[in-house]
């Protein structure tokens, strides 16, 4: 395993749409093994495939119960609205405000080519909007309500402390 960089904002990477993963082999999983070491290391909650300069349909998410691999994801339902703060590991230091579904029910395929159904609510479903539209080329900051200033930032900092 390995940490990958992280590639930032500006990078036309970011603003492509991934490729279909069709070969289920020592690649992918190599991959999906630093995807995790780097998700691990950056204290993030996910990272997609093109953030580590792959263009392939994968992300790695972990909302503190251990890291999921989702290959060729689709989210299949959702439900309810949560307007949550938002950040990416692409763009450091930035947040908004945005609103994304409360709860979501995806289908992928896991690092055997298995397909699998999940459904997640809350930061889980904040989580799996968030990567599967790296998939697909789009940031975050393209769907915020607003950005949160440097002062906002400052007294939410001073409020976990």
């Amino acid at each position: 395993m390995a940490l990958r960089n992280i590639v930032k904002e500006g990078d036309p990477i970011l603003t492509k749409k991934c490729r279909p993963v069709e070969k289920f082999n020592q690649r992918i999983w190599d991959l999906l093994d630093d995807m995790v070491e780097t998700l691990a290391d950056s204290g993030g909650v996910g990272l997609a495939a093109p953030q580590v300069g792959v263009m392939r349909r994968i992300c790695v998410i972990d909302v503190g119960e251990g890291p999921i691999e989702f290959i060729n994801p689709e989210i299949i339902e959702s439900e309810g609205e949560q307007e949550v703060q938002e950040g990416c590991l692409s763009c450091p230091g930035e947040f908004g405000i945005i609103k994304r579904p409360a709860h979501v029910k995806a289908r992928f395929q896991d690092r055997n080519g298995e397909f699998v159904e999940l459904e997640g609510d809350d930061l889980l479903a904040q989580a799996m909007c968030h990567e599967f539209d790296h998939l697909d080329g789009i940031i975050f900051k393209s769907k915020v309500e607003r950005m949160l200033t440097d002062e906002e930032l400052r007294e939410m900092r001073e409020e976990e402390e």
